[in-house]
């Protein structure tokens, strides 16, 4: 058997931290037994689901790796086919036609209240001849669930659940308007896709029992379902915007890799051991249901952003750079040829991408000489015979080159470095002074050094 899992996102608004683990795990445990991963855009709220969040959820999935296979399915499209086979259920008496009007559903619901019961319908109509019908009242169509016995559930996650049926009512499947509902349309959908497991938080584990039982009225085969524990902020509360429930893009304007992130996500509820940086490699290796918690997983920052750090000490420095240029303005080829040779030293020093590109901008600014002391201005002179005289040009010459300089002239290093690091640039903050030097390169810091020579 082949494995096909899918994630199927309602494009009503941003793909949420929530819904990208969720598509994370399907995805995983579809390459992890070379299966398919398959997308759905649930968007048959016509009045919230938008182009915008529909491009926002590409965008998101794309921005993080997880690639999906074949064309994605809108399920809106598809409506008019899962009415029919409402209907078709009909036909074979495993649904019918239920007329109540609003007025009598609220009347149920009050009189259940009443007795102490849950409210849910009646049955009613269940058995009642069609002729009975009253002409004002445009039908729905309900599934005949069984009104005795159970319902089981065998949870990759979560083990065996069982529900009495009595507790269920007859689920409505198409509206009195024509259009299905999201519980039909969903099991409908994955059947016709082929899907045969599912990962999805434990919010949708009482919708998954009234998909069993649409399943078994159908004579399909259910998929193996995963219900995982939903993510929680760092203080254990539900996540809202405070902690960080917020839409996969703000993630990266925030300077997260999306290695990073998926790592996060990945361990948001899943474990492989002590391990705590898994690639995208490794993930795919090891990543089973066998793994996944049923205690809830808490998003934690500190945490994202030390994964970050790690994650862009690691990182080639092309990509850094291709990475960075969302956040700073197009890069001359001079500038990319000094950030290529100065990354080494700032990418040790920051944790997120703002933070590497505002380390950045001493390769990238304009340059603006400083005021240095006539007393460092000497010094400078100095220096900028000494280096001018040099012809090899690496961090480890130039270091011992330096400090011989210091040594022989009596001055503590720090006494050459400051003048020095002055006239490479007007930071305060800076990386090391041979890191600079190389970076810049031999003609850009002899000039500055010139410059600034000439302006004291």
């Amino acid at each position: 058997m082949q494995v096909i899992t899918r994630f199927a996102p309602s494009p009503t608004g941003l793909l949420h931290i929530g819904g990208a683990r969720t598509a994370l795990f399907n995805w995983l445990l579809a390459r992890h037994y070379g299966g398919k991963f398959l997308l759905r855009i649930e968007d048959t709220d016509r009045e919230r689901s938008t182009p915008e969040a529909i491009e926002a959820i590409f965008a998101g999935l794309k921005w993080l790796g997880i690639k999906w296979d074949d064309e994605p399915v809108f399920q809106f499209a598809r409506q008019q086919h899962h009415v029919a086979l409402a209907k078709k259920l009909v036909e074979e008496g495993k649904a019918y036609y239920c007329y109540c009007s609003p007025e009598e559903l609220e009347l149920m619901r009050q009189q259940a209240l009443a007795r102490g019961e849950s409210p849910k319908y009646n049955g009613k109509w269940r058995d009642r001849d069609i002729s009975e019908a009253p002409d004002n009242v445009k039908p729905v169509i309900r599934l005949k669930t069984p009104q005795t016995g159970t319902t089981e559930l065998h949870d990759l996650v979560q083990g065996t659940i069982t529900v009495e049926n009595e507790q269920l009512d007859d689920m409505i499947l198409v509206r009195s308007d024509g259009t299905p509902t999201f519980m039909l349309s969903v099991v409908v959908d994955d059947h016709d896709m082929g899907i045969t497991h599912i990962i999805r938080g434990d919010d949708h584990l009482t919708n998954t029992f009234r998909h069993i039982q649409i399943y078994e009225a159908f004579g399909w085969k259910m998929p193996q379902c995963g219900h995982v524990p939903l993510v929680l902020g760092s203080d254990g509360a539900k996540l809202s915007k405070r902690h960080g429930a917020l839409g996969i893009q703000a993630y990266r304007d925030m300077g997260y890799l999306p290695e990073a992130v998926c790592n996060c996500l990945l361990r948001l509820g899943w474990s492989h051991g002590d391990d705590e940086i898994i690639s995208y490699e490794q993930a795919i290796e090891w990543f089973t249901t066998d793994n996944l918690g049923k205690s809830a997983a808490r998003l934690d920052f500190k945490k994202m952003e030390n994964l970050n750090a790690i994650y862009m000490r690691k990182e080639e420095n092309d990509k850094l750079i291709e990475e960075l240029q969302y956040f700073i303005s197009p890069l001359t080829s001079e500038q990319k040829d000094r950030l290529m040779k100065g990354m080494n030293g700032l990418k040790q020093r920051a944790k997120t991408l703002i933070e590497l590109a505002e380390l950045s901008k001493i390769y990238t600014e304009d340059y603006q000489p400083a005021e240095i002391s006539n007393e460092q201005s000497d010094v400078l002179n100095d220096i900028y015979a000494l280096l001018l005289a040099k012809s090899e040009w690496s961090e480890a010459h130039l270091e011992t080159s330096l400090r011989d300089f210091a040594q022989k002239q009596n001055l503590s290093f720090g006494k050459v470095a400051q003048p020095l690091r002055a006239a490479l640039t007007h930071y305060k903050i800076t990386p090391g002074i041979f890191e600079m030097l190389f970076a810049f390169g031999r003609d850009e810091s002899l000039r500055r050094i010139q410059l600034v020579c000439a302006k004291n």
